[in-house]
């Protein structure tokens, strides 16, 4: 079922979007929807042509919230915030006018002429009618659709009923702090959005083509695999690619939090999104640009806060009975209390108007996701990618941290340090015959043989029946022979004697085994990353459990975790048995995240509570993978859980502070010992503005330490 993606504009009320995703996913045309108000982006799933939804979802935003537009995501979207810009400047002249004439007014009350109440009261009537006349227009619209508790309906009620009770300043002042609260939510949501898109959106639009002799500029959506392309020094690299003229210095930062310029040179692969610093280079393309490096980041990062945490659902079905109860508080307070006490209705129906001010969950519906959109931002600026709000919850609570070896917490470069024939063959034969059977094989000690054969000078024979054995090694038929490559867990499959002499030798080994008769071995030698051992004694101040897990030999593995200063080590599994070893380190230990980067670790990463990804490792580690860290960095663990405990506590915080204000606010009114219209605003629209600010202070945080 495909997934396609629009963008709902004009709509301001987080609370209203809920209610419209909500009503979205009753219609039977929609399989699932779900819309992100950080992003603007709703995402739907349905078999209907994109022009037939586009209609419905229309109509459906039209029935719950006046002024709202549907329209597709271009492929190719630059933020252009002109329309936005245009409106906060709009808004901001309302306000500016109205709060002049309330002034008027109040100077005419209190100075001027405060025996001519009709002179004042027109004067607090048209500076209402400034500030409040769009929610005004809006609640009526929204009630001949049956919507009577949305924010516009409540608030006009809250300051025409303050008229009613002649609280005329009361009544223009909650709506200049209203409009004003509202303006400093939607300046404060629009400047953290664009801050973080513009940070993670670096795909270009025109890239510059070179066939023959010329170079033309050309829309980067219309590039193929293969295509020649002009990189000038200080331009973005458009696409991944390969360099094939040229050496320059590459910045990565904003690809893989890298600090450090890389040099390339003829033959590197290059990663769009980095910055050319130096000299002109030619690169040849990879990917497209919808399956390039800067679109992955950016799908990464709009899809990671679709993906809702538990306390965004918990918040989203919150929201739904908060309104309802706090309304129905506000009309027992004004007609059952008085009855009860003074019968001094006036006082009530003004402590009643003041919960209607903050009966709208703005600041709750808002405030979390949104503190998940900059956590997942602030990530990002370290090479970090979530791929779900969900993944930094549960990465937030974290118990285990549990890697692989080669490739992850070792370089995974690995160089030939001897070659040990039996009497029966002589080095180069063996290393030759070794190399031929690696060659179809991804995995580094594979590669690391068939270089080293080749940087000897030495030609790879044709192979037949080749397989590869998950977590073993390889096995072909070359010359009419046999051929077996592969650690001792395989000769123990064929039944292969080994010589003594083999087990006792440290190192990574790889056995060959030649017409079923053993021939001898290649040593090869792994070292581990300079911030491994950092790593690890960062997560153990952080209260985690580290274990190693892989299917090395046991004094390569226990050598390695030696170094690193992992708790435990488990050595010589196959990727199924790394499975079982995980789940028992999560019944004893608690949740477990699991970080590798290899083909075999699919399935571990699949099976922990949070999969970790090296962005060197395979495309199906990647693929399955909660969390991909695209430097390839070790400290790039314990950063991610930094700050996924910082994101949830700050979300954490942020429900609890509006809640906690509410509430307080509603007792001193029920209580008869403070009701004010003002004090309501504040648990409102301050609130919210509020947790908004704090929301964004985890993107200032991180940007800044960057």
């Amino acid at each position: 079922m495909a997934e396609q993606i629009f963008i709902l504009d004009n709509l301001d009320c987080p609370h209203c979007a809920s209610k419209i995703e909500q009503k979205i996913n009753t219609l039977p045309e929609i399989e699932s929807a779900v819309f992100t108000f950080a992003t603007k982006k709703l995402s739907v799933k349905s078999e209907h042509s994109s022009d037939m939804l586009l209609s419905l979802l229309q109509q459906t935003c039209d029935s719950i919230e006046d002024g709202v537009t549907v329209r597709k995501e271009k492929h190719i979207h630059h933020h252009d915030h002109h329309h936005e810009k245009h409106d906060i400047q709009k808004e901001s002249l309302f306000i500016a006018t109205g709060m002049v004439i309330f002034g008027i007014a109040i100077a005419l009350e209190h100075l001027f002429l405060p025996d001519n109440k009709i002179a004042y009261i027109i004067t607090y009537i048209v500076a209402y009618l400034i500030l409040g006349g769009e929610v005004l227009i809006h609640s009526v619209k929204n009630i001949a659709k049956g919507q009577f508790l949305d924010e516009n309906f409540l608030m006009s009620i809250a300051t025409l009923g303050a008229f009613a009770i002649q609280e005329f300043p009361e009544a223009v002042g909650v709506m200049l702090f209203f409009r004003i609260g509202e303006l400093f939510q939607e300046i404060a949501v629009e400047k953290s959005r664009s801050q973080i898109m513009s940070a993670v959106d670096l795909r270009p639009e025109n890239v510059n083509l070179v066939k023959g002799d010329t170079v033309t500029s050309v829309s980067a959506e219309s590039i193929q695999v293969g295509d020649i392309l002009l990189v000038r020094a200080g331009d973005r690299i458009p696409l991944d690619a390969t360099v094939i003229e040229g050496t320059s210095q590459i910045d990565t930062s904003a690809v893989t939090g890298e600090s450090m310029p890389v040099t390339v040179s003829e033959g590197k692969s290059v990663l769009s999104g980095c910055i050319n610093q130096s000299a002109v280079i030619k690169i040849r393309v990879d990917k497209v640009l919808r399956e390039s490096m800067v679109t992955k980041i950016l799908h990464s990062v709009e899809n990671a806060v679709a993906s809702k945490p538990k306390i965004d659902n918990f918040i989203t079905r919150f929201s739904r009975i908060y309104t309802p109860i706090v309304v129905g508080i506000a009309l027992v307070t004004a007609t059952v209390i008085p009855l009860l006490t003074d019968r001094n209705f006036s006082k009530w129906i003004y402590t009643a108007l003041s919960f209607l001010v903050m009966s709208c969950p703005c600041a709750l519906v808002l405030s979390v996701p949104l503190a998940f959109f900059c956590g997942i931002g602030a990530s990002s600026h370290f090479g970090i990618l979530f791929k779900g709000g969900i993944a930094m919850e549960v990465l937030s609570k974290i118990r285990c941290v549990v890697t692989d070896k080669t490739g992850t917490v070792t370089k995974g470069i690995f160089e030939v340090q001897k070659i040990i024939p039996d009497n029966t063959i002589s080095q180069n034969q063996l290393l030759q015959l070794c190399a031929s059977c690696e060659q179809y094989s991804t995995h580094p000690v594979a590669v690391s043989i068939v270089n080293y054969a080749k940087k000897n000078h030495l030609s790879l024979f044709e192979t037949e029946n080749v397989e590869e054995i998950s977590g073993m090694g390889i096995k072909a038929v070359i010359n009419h022979k046999a051929v077996i490559c592969g650690n001792l867990k395989l000769m123990q499959k064929f039944q292969i004697d080994i010589p003594k002499q083999y087990t006792d030798t440290m190192g990574t080994k790889v056995l060959v085994v030649i017409g079923g008769n053993y021939s001898g071995y290649i040593l090869l030698a792994d070292t581990v990353k300079e911030n491994a051992e950092t790593t690890f004694t960062m997560l153990k101040k952080q209260n985690i459990f580290t274990a190693l897990l892989t299917g090395d030999e046991e004094k390569n593995a226990e050598a390695v975790a030696k170094v690193i200063g992992a708790d435990e080590c488990y050595a010589k599994l196959l990727p199924q048995e790394k499975l079982e070893k995980l789940k028992a380190i999560r019944q004893q230990h608690g949740s477990v995240m699991f970080v590798g980067d290899g083909i075999n670790d699919a399935p571990v990463l699949a099976g922990a509570d949070v999969g970790g990804a090296m962005g060197s490792g395979s495309d199906s580690a990647i693929e399955v993978a909660d969390v991909v860290f695209m430097n390839n960095d070790m400290l790039s663990i314990a950063k991610s859980i930094e700050i996924s405990r910082k994101t949830n506590s700050i979300a954490v915080i942020n429900v609890v502070f509006a809640i906690v204000i509410k509430v307080i606010v509603m007792i001193l009114g029920v209580t008869g010992i403070y009701a004010n219209m003002w004090l309501a605003v504040f648990a409102d629209t301050g609130v919210a503005v509020l947790c908004i600010l704090n929301s964004v202070r985890i993107l200032w945080q991180y940007r800044k330490r960057n």
